[in-house]
């Protein structure tokens, strides 16, 4: 007997009244193009917010010194450190790895240079190479063990992070600290670029001069890098999303190039960061080195499928890394004027931190180091606004944890939202 369905199942089954949420019409409006907007560029949202939320809040708490010009490049002086070590970080947990030994590493490494500077009396340029090939070396092992032997990349570089304590205290047990004199080398982190004339308050006339170049450059190759997309038919932002994101960069140098040009002006240091970066993220987005991290981190039995070597890859990323710590050790020691038991320590958590807060994701396959240098700013400024508040180092240490776990927590929780709409 065929049962016909009555009015009621017809009215379950029949499409209703649709609910404003339901409707398309609910997405047409003057701010559906903005949550649009927001929710592709979810990422570099969050993190320009929170990196301007972070300077209003000490701003306001410290009455105006947190963004003066003598903490400003003190700040900067400590985020060179941490975004050098965060630029080889970047290309690891693309990869899907992770190093843990960066802190301790960079301690180690910077008193080695105090030695053979101060016991060995080496010129400090020989002192800088060898160090950095020592790091190199360091990452090579690193990589053939994890590449090559197959050893997680947790457990080969927990392993190495506690060597490294213990080599630290080694190289440096004699006195505790080993003082550095060296003129050259303590100029790296404490000197500047000088500053050839005055104007009015402004102090360093060159730090003026090479800021403005900087943005106009910045803004031509951001014009530039639009019209390249659009002429070979792939999607750009909107006009208006990419007019805010040129205003509000353009807004953040220029403030700080106005703050170091009435102070002492643009560090050595700042100089050594921007060459890194520029390096790296050229090797990320036009080399085939770049093209094949991102290959492996996406989906490594793809990539090994498509012809990528694998274990070259993990190798050549971990002797960067290395070297980056290297350099990052030399910048500690010659801001620091010194080589201690403690110089390193906690380093580990900046980088990776910033690192997940700029955009990487522990999945892999995601990530840029200019997003990364930006989340080491903002890891940066919390420990340096902390400290100038006078906070505690328990809850300083309690803030940074919970940050770690927030950064790579939204990443979940974004990629799932992802997933789901897909």
């Amino acid at each position: 007997m065929l049962i016909m369905p009555t009015n009621a199942s017809n009215k379950l089954t029949e499409p209703g009244p649709s609910r404003p949420w339901d409707s398309e019409q609910s997405t047409v409006g003057p701010w559906a193009g903005i949550v649009q907007v927001f929710r592709s560029n979810i990422r570099n949202s969050v993190m320009f917010l929170v990196l301007i939320l972070v300077f209003l809040i000490f701003a306001i708490w410290s009455q105006g010194k947190f963004i003066g010009s003598y903490n400003l490049t003190s700040l900067i002086a400590q985020t060179c450190v941490v975004g050098v070590m965060a630029c080889g970080m970047t290309l690891v947990i693309i990869i899907r790895h992770i190093d843990l030994s960066v802190g301790y590493a960079c301690g180690f490494l910077g008193a080695i240079a105090a030695i053979l500077m101060e016991t060995m009396h080496l010129p400090a340029i020989l002192a800088i190479v060898i160090v950095i090939a020592i790091g190199a070396a360091i990452g090579l092992g690193e990589g053939l063990l994890i590449g090559k032997v197959g050893i997680p990349a947790f457990v080969v570089t927990l392993g190495l992070m506690i060597a490294m304590h213990g080599l630290l205290l080694l190289s440096t047990q004699k006195n505790g600290t080993i003082n550095i004199t060296n003129k050259f080398f303590l100029e790296l982190s404490n000197g500047f670029i000088p500053p050839v004339f005055s104007i009015g308050t402004f102090s360093s006339g060159s730090t003026l001069v090479i800021g403005v170049a900087g943005l106009v450059a910045f803004i031509l190759l951001q014009f530039t890098s639009r019209v390249r997309q659009m002429r070979n038919g792939f999607a750009v932002d909107a006009v208006w999303w990419f007019a805010l994101k040129l205003v509000l960069v353009c807004a953040i140098v220029g403030f700080l190039v106005f703050k170091f040009a009435v102070f002492n002006g643009i560090s050595y240091a700042m100089v050594i960061l921007g060459a890194v970066v520029f390096v790296v993220a050229t090797l990320q987005s036009r080399t085939r080195l770049g093209r094949h991290v991102y290959g492996l981190g996406g989906n490594p039995e793809a990539a090994e499928l498509s012809g990528v070597d694998v274990v070259k890859v993990t190798v050549v990323v971990f002797v960067i890394m290395g070297a980056l710590v290297a350099l990052g050790g030399i910048l500690q020691a010659s801001r620091m004027q010194s080589a201690t038991t403690t110089a390193g320590t906690g380093f580990e958590l900046l980088v990776i931190a910033g690192c997940f807060i700029g955009g990487c994701s522990p999945a892999g396959g995601i990530g840029r180091v200019t997003g990364s240098l930006i989340g080491a700013l903002i890891m940066q400024s919390l420990v340096n606004g902390m400290a100038l508040m006078n906070i505690a180092i328990s809850y300083q240490y309690t803030v940074q944890g919970g940050i770690l776990v927030l950064a790579v927590l939204f990443d979940i929780l974004s990629r799932r939202i992802a997933a789901a709409k897909a």
